[in-house]
């Protein structure tokens, strides 16, 4: 006898490292922006689904940006010595204008007691 497939919940666990280079708040004329260093193979779609789906936050655009590692020489005794730096991706995202601050810089409550309290 065959068994009967038995649907299962699968979760997407992602793996791709997103890093934050900077960040800024909306203005009146300008929505609120974050430039993340990402993996090369990530998509403009995949890295709105990450950041909407794990973090919550409303994107509205991504644009990318391919980026080759450098290249170095390094002088020895012996030889020279060349390498190469990784390939990255730039991503910037635009947030949605429900979204003003983009929390860089924000103190917490608690901390602010700490300094009050130095």
């Amino acid at each position: 006898m065959l068994a009967k497939a038995v649907k299962q919940f699968r979760m997407w666990m992602p793996n791709m490292p997103m890093t934050l280079v900077s960040a800024k708040n909306a203005t009146e004329t300008h929505p609120a922006t974050a430039i993340f260093r990402v993996l090369p193979k990530m998509t403009k779609h995949e890295i709105k689904e990450y950041l909407t789906k794990i973090y919550d936050l409303p994107v509205s655009k991504v644009n990318t940006m391919n980026y080759e590692g450098k290249r170095h020489r390094l002088a020895t005794k012996r030889r020279m010595i060349y390498f190469k730096r990784p390939d990255f991706k730039k991503a910037v995202v635009t947030f949605d204008s429900s979204l003003q601050d983009v929390g860089i810089g924000a103190r917490l409550p608690e901390d602010q007691q700490q300094v009050d309290g130095l």
